[in-house]
């Protein structure tokens, strides 16, 4: 197709009940480009703000328990995700119930094996300390209290001192004591706290063998007996932990997805014109769509909807030009893998000629002329193969880059044919070239061999003239797409009514008779002719066509006055427009030798890397060098050069072919969707909200 598909504009009225059924059909199906519509009026839709607080809340509530659980979530709703319920919902507070509980037991053991572990430390550093146990309480940070307390009471002054102390048993006192041994340690800042409640509980201190030395053995064995539990705690906790990530994994990636479905309709309907029972939805469907898209929306809402359809110039403000009409382009897939090239330098107008189809051909063709070689186009082959197919996950990233790379990499390798070289080598192709063209042409060279190579890009003796001939057909591609480009232009303007650039504009008719006339007058002198009486005649009517076309075009369309911004500044902008006319035309022309220039520093890059490598192979070692030297070099090659080359391409397509007719950009057709994966198809990028369809 040569322009973008047609468009209509559809109004739908909904029940607020059926609002969020239609938005989730709307997001899921693809197929509605919103209006830039904003609401207004007192009975414009007021944000509910409890609805979504819960929304942002749940959302954080599993964002919370995942993170602890390890569990990666969606970043965008599934193809499977639905409208959250109230089930929904109890789930992911049972959920977060469970998880708050594991979290809050886990960071209890790891705050006990934490205070075990320094206890521990403190008493294993003083074991072998030569001083009294007494003394101890007066040398450390750690306090050290032994006796005996009710088992009962234990948990008491556990539970008051919390973190502050570590309570180790001793085993059992003697028969009739009514309480068991314990030690218990705690910081040095927390003994009158410590001492305290163990007075309060009724512990019996026992008292030290005077004398006794260091820290006693079943203290330390105590506290490593402790830390073996809280360690083990630990691991059953984990272990706890990876249950509930297998056991919940999917349902909170489900949940997750069900809530920015959520998020998303919210956001939507906030700027939507509606009252306490009615929503208005407007947008941009495909013409050829609106029949099904009607059809479903009705099955949608059991007929609960009103619908309007308008063409785009039945809508007044597009007639008025304060809203644009969006393009949707509809290509085969070779033509869709090039049309991120266009995007990337803007839209063009909804009913104006699309540009892709030229873009895909011509970029191909001057790749390939670029850059060719055999082996090094294979290699771009494959990996357009590579990258489109969905089981390589690591080229997943290339994939809209695909077909261009099939596209260049078939041009790259039919170059390669014609001028001989494989991965730089370029004897491989020598007899089966010599024996193709002998067979089918009758080819002979000078020693009565056909020729080794179909193309001579080198500048070898005797192949000058033929390099001149290759350059000569890059720049007459160059005047091809230029041409092309500026036809384009003329259709687009009349097309948009804009009569005047059509004509006389240097893009226009004028131009495009100035331009051909003039590379007519040059390959005639270049061919031996000379310049004549109606050569005047053929290069002035246009420039003259140039220079008065805005007073032409107000005396055919009644305007006045003739001169809009007085004589001096017509005669001015006349001028310039003539100059820039003319350079514009060298400029864009010429512009095409460096697809020559860029073929030829191939052939010579190419030449050198193929050399070294035969330099080196006489040498001890030389095979392996001599391959090493093949590897680099095309590795380079393919990698810098590609990458130069397909930036140039892009150049040319912009600056000489793009500026010819892209004078003002169209809008992209970026459907509502709840997935940005599945919006991307449409070449827009960045803001979430543009992609989703959803207008700031």
């Amino acid at each position: 197709m040569m322009r973008p598909r047609k468009m209509k504009r559809i109004e739908l009225t909904v029940l607020a009940r059926d609002v969020d059924g239609v938005i989730e059909f709307l997001g899921r199906r693809g197929m509605m480009h919103f209006s830039n519509e904003e609401r207004t009026g007192p009975d414009a839709h007021v944000k509910d703000e409890g609805l979504s607080k819960n929304i942002r809340e749940t959302l954080e509530t599993i964002q919370r328990v995942s993170a602890y659980l390890g569990i990666e979530l969606p970043k965008e709703p599934l193809e499977t995700s639905s409208l959250p319920t109230e089930a929904g919902e109890a789930l992911v507070l049972r959920i977060a119930d469970t998880v708050a509980q594991l979290r809050e037991g886990e960071m209890k053991e790891a705050q006990e094996k934490q205070k075990v572990e320094e206890a521990l430390h403190e008493a294993r550093a003083f074991a072998n300390l030569n001083a009294p146990f007494s003394e101890l309480d007066q040398l450390s940070y750690l306090t050290l209290r032994i006796g005996r307390l009710d088992r009962a009471k234990q948990r008491e002054v556990q539970k008051s001192l919390a973190d502050r102390a570590v309570i180790i048993p001793l085993g059992s006192g003697t028969a009739g004591d009514g309480g068991d041994r314990i030690v218990v340690a705690a910081s040095r800042k927390g003994r009158f706290a410590l001492d305290s409640e163990l007075k309060k509980q009724s512990f019996v201190p026992i008292t030290v063998p005077e004398g006794y030395q260091g820290v006693p053995a079943e203290i330390i064995s105590g506290l490593e007996s402790r830390l073996t539990d809280a360690e083990r705690e630990l691991r059953n906790i984990a272990e706890h932990k990876k249950r509930l990530s297998d056991a919940y994994g999917s349902e909170l990636r489900r949940l997750t997805a069900s809530y920015l479905m959520a998020a998303i309709t919210e956001e939507l309907k906030e700027k939507l014109v509606a009252t306490k029972s009615v929503y208005c939805l407007s947008g941009w469907v495909p013409a050829d769509s609106v029949n099904n898209f009607v059809t479903d929306l009705e099955g949608v809402t059991g007929g609960r909807v009103a619908i309007r359809t308008f063409n785009p110039e039945e809508v007044p403000e597009v007639t008025e030009g304060t809203e644009k009409v969006p393009v949707s382009l509809q290509h085969g897939v070779f033509v869709r893998g090039f049309e991120g090239v266009v995007f990337s330098y803007g839209a063009p107008l909804y009913g104006t000629i699309d540009p892709t189809p030229f873009v895909a051909v011509f970029f191909t063709i001057l790749f390939g002329i670029m850059f060719g070689d055999v082996g090094q186009g294979f290699v771009l082959l494959l990996l357009g193969i590579l990258a489109g197919n969905p089981r390589y996950k690591v080229l997943a990233g290339f994939k809209t880059y695909s077909t261009p790379l099939v596209a260049v990499g078939i041009s790259s390798m039919v170059m390669g044919l014609l001028n001989g070289a494989v991965f730089t080598n370029e004897e491989l192709l020598i007899g089966p070239t010599q024996a193709v063209l002998g067979f089918f042409m009758g080819l002979t060279g000078q020693a009565g061999e056909p020729p080794e190579r179909i193309l001579y890009l080198m500048p070898e003796q005797g192949n000058i003239a033929k390099l001149f001939y290759f350059f000569g057909f890059t720049v007459a591609v160059g005047i091809l797409l230029n041409s092309i480009g500026l036809w384009v232009n003329v259709i687009n303007q009349i097309t948009l009514k804009k009569y005047e650039k059509a004509f006389f504009s240097k893009n226009g008719l004028a131009g495009i008779v100035f331009f051909w006339y003039a590379l007519f007058l040059a390959i005639r002198v270049l061919r031996g002719g000379r310049f004549a009486w109606f050569d005047v005649l053929g290069l002035m009517l246009p420039v003259l066509g140039i220079f008065f076309g805005p007073v032409l075009w107000r005396i055919i369309s009644g305007e006045r006055p003739m001169l809009e911004h007085g004589l001096l500044v017509f005669i001015m902008e006349g001028f310039v427009e003539i100059l820039e006319t003319a350079s514009t035309y060298i400029s864009n022309t010429v512009s095409f030798l460096r697809v020559g220039a860029f073929a030829l520093s191939h052939a010579v890059l190419s030449f050198i890397v193929f050399t070294l490598s035969g330099m080196v192979s006489s040498l001890v070692m030389g095979p392996v060098f001599s391959f090493i030297i093949m590897i680099f070099g095309n590795v380079v090659i393919i990698l810098l050069e590609g990458m130069i080359v397909a930036i140039q391409v892009v150049r040319l397509q912009y600056y000489e072919f793009f500026s010819k007719f892209f004078t003002e950009m169209g809008v992209v057709f970026v459907p509502f969707r709840f997935r940005r994966e599945l919006a991307t198809d449409t070449k827009v990028s960045g803001d979430t909200k543009a992609v989703r369809g959803v207008k700031s």
